[in-house]
């Protein structure tokens, strides 16, 4: 468990340690505005995944999944994620799908620290209902899809989490001075800390 601890010798920005930061959840979930304005408020580097293979492909995530499936994007996001999570001082948002390879977990849980940006059902479909870069939710009935997900991924989250934090209706500037709070009373990645924001 040496790797695990790595991450925590020496105090950088405002965290007793110096990061980096791995968020998990659910589409819509808010790792990504959560994840910019964390990294803002502790001067980090902000790395969306998706994002990040959307500019390496020249191509947008949807048609990733268009084009190679959906196990051809997931081949694609493991090897991204192994990149990512070796660099220090940065906020990593994944994508909600990342964590259902046993090796992307591994990496995410030793290498830093694992936060699960959770929101119910109802706020998550209203964040992403009018999303149409959502390949997985173009179906027929994208809630009873979003829910199938939940239901199927819940477990992995929290698995891998070190901190769970709701991310209720709050405007993000508060939520993200309560998540900062919460990672600042965190001081042992060897056991899950289950808070609520």
């Amino acid at each position: 468990m040496q790797e695990s601890n790595q991450f925590m010798k020496e105090p950088v920005g405002a965290l007793p340690w110096p990061g980096p930061v791995f968020l998990v959840g659910m589409m819509g979930a808010g790792k990504t505005t959560i994840g910019r304005a964390l990294a803002r408020a502790l001067d980090w580097e902000f790395v969306d995944l998706d994002h990040e293979l959307e500019a390496r492909c020249g191509v947008r995530v949807a048609d990733i999944f268009d084009i190679e499936g959906e196990q051809g994007f997931r081949k694609r996001e493991s090897a991204l994620l192994q990149e990512c999570t070796q660099r220090s001082g940065i906020v990593l948002a994944t994508g909600g799908g990342a964590v259902l390879s046993e090796q992307n977990r591994q990496a995410l849980r030793s290498r830093g620290l694992v936060v699960y940006l959770r929101a119910n059902l109802d706020e998550l479909y209203r964040r992403v209902s009018c999303d149409r870069n959502r390949p997985l939710l173009q179906t027929n009935n994208p809630r009873e899809r979003l829910a199938q997900l939940v239901s199927e991924r819940e477990g992995l989250y929290t698995q891998v989490a070190h901190v769970v934090f709701n991310t209720g209706t709050q405007p993000v500037a508060h939520t993200t001075r309560q998540l900062i709070e919460k990672l600042n009373e965190f001081h042992s990645p060897d056991t899950a800390e289950h808070v609520s924001g």
